[in-house]
């Protein structure tokens, strides 16, 4: 029997890494996330909130501070978080904190 040629697979080509585009509310949500997630070293859980603004996205984004057991009394924190239209984060401010178990009561 024949050899059998392989034809060689071509590699495509590493795009070099390029500033990320925000031109959505996905989007923004993603970038905020992202970054939030990079400088606190902890994954946020949810965006509660994501509204546009004059020059780019403010989002309030929910993150698991302290875990305990039973899961009711972990801590969590709302972290009010603003990204630019590019989707470069421009502040944060953490602006409350909770244990899960707690339900909003009207004021």
């Amino acid at each position: 029997m024949p050899a059998r040629k392989t034809a060689a697979r071509a590699k495509p080509a590493r795009k070099t890494p390029t500033r990320r585009k925000t031109s959505g509310a996905a989007a923004a949500m993603r970038s905020a996330v992202e970054q939030v997630s990079e400088l606190l070293g902890r994954v946020p859980e949810s965006v509660s909130s994501l509204r546009p603004i004059e020059d780019g996205w403010e989002a309030e984004v929910e993150v698991l501070e302290l875990e305990r057991i039973p899961d009711t009394t972990s801590i969590l924190a709302s972290y009010k978080v603003t990204v630019d239209a590019e989707g470069e984060l421009i502040s944060y401010e953490r602006t409350r904190r909770y244990s899960r178990g707690m339900i909003d009561r009207p004021t």
